[in-house]
């Protein structure tokens, strides 16, 4: 049941940034250029679907969060949550027009994800746009969401990990190479970081309204412990799929090639070091708010990072 809504109060535009959650963003756009680096280190880029796929991600992540915002909001989950206030829950606006705006979101995700395939001619690609879209609503929303299962970083892995950042090298190139495939788990783990960095946020509040996400079924001390391994596994696995692509691709291993391998790990190191510090040292509530930003502004360094390191593969 909704709860009443005053709706002759203002509505601050603070209010539609805060639900947008410009903190997660970058897990949509970040796989996009790793999977757009690939493609133009194979010699097949293109920026316009590129600019597409990253349309698609874009507004798929912003319906995914306005959905969850309708959702957790009808269903009273964000009555006493600790982080950042919620358009449905606050009242400010109608949960109507809060659900009108995730679907207008998810139809311009199909209008451009329909126009890339066009330009693909891979006409079996609407199937994986529905299925994105089916678990980005399901989440949180229907009789029985996923999200309030703990199968919440499933669907992140797979579609802000694996489906976008191959999806872009696969509508360029037409193919998707296997040290693609690992960098994608890489990213995918982050952007699962994302996720439960904020269920840890909410541990003490999501069970009371039978949110059971993965943060609560592991418990603090191993959530906290997992969030860990999230941040820190892609560092290694960075490693691990630039020296395959250096082999695969770039062939005799010289200093440049060196030299692509290691700068990059460097480079992302800290920021998926100071995206864990918090969290270590038993932040709770408001105080992993940073660390939500930290481990966003990690996921779009490693994106642009390890992407640019596949470019110079090629060259």
């Amino acid at each position: 049941m909704s709860r009443p809504v005053h709706q002759e109060s203002p509505v601050r535009a603070t209010n539609w940034a805060e639900v947008v959650r410009l903190r997660t963003l970058p897990a949509a756009v970040a796989p996009v250029l790793l999977g757009a680096g690939a493609a133009t280190s194979l010699g097949v880029g293109s920026l316009l679907r590129t600019l597409l796929a990253a349309g698609v991600a874009l507004a798929l992540q912003i319906g995914c969060n306005l959905a969850n915002d309708y959702s957790d909001g009808v269903r009273g989950t964000d009555d006493q949550r600790t982080g950042p206030p919620r358009l449905t829950a606050s009242g400010q606006v109608a949960p109507r027009a809060v659900k009108l705006a995730a679907f207008a979101c998810f139809g311009i995700a199909a209008a451009l994800g329909l126009a890339l395939v066009a330009l693909t001619g891979q006409w079996w690609l609407i199937g994986v746009g529905v299925a994105a879209v089916a678990a980005a609503w399901f989440y949180t929303g229907g009789p029985r969401p996923y999200g309030y299962a703990g199968l919440g970083e499933v669907f992140v892995f797979v579609f802000f990990g694996l489906v976008a950042t191959c999806g872009t090298a696969y509508v360029q190139g037409g193919a998707v190479p296997g040290w693609l495939w690992l960098a994608a788990c890489g990213i995918g783990l982050i952007a699962c970081s994302l996720l439960m960095v904020n269920n840890l946020r909410d541990i003490n509040t999501d069970p009371v309204h039978g949110k059971r996400t993965l943060a609560v079924r592991l418990g603090e001390s191993r959530a906290r412990r997992a969030y860990t391994v999230m941040v820190l596994m892609p560092v290694l696995i960075a490693a691990g799929s630039l020296v395959w692509a250096h082999t695969a691709v770039g062939g005799a291993w010289d200093v440049v090639a060196i030299v692509d391998v290691v700068c990059p790990l460097v480079i992302v190191f800290p920021f998926a070091w100071r995206a864990t510090t918090a969290v270590r040292a038993g932040a709770t509530g408001h105080e992993l708010i940073g660390s939500l930003r930290n481990a966003g502004q990690y996921e779009l360094v490693y994106g642009v990072v390890i992407g640019l390191a596949f470019l110079i593969v090629g060259t």
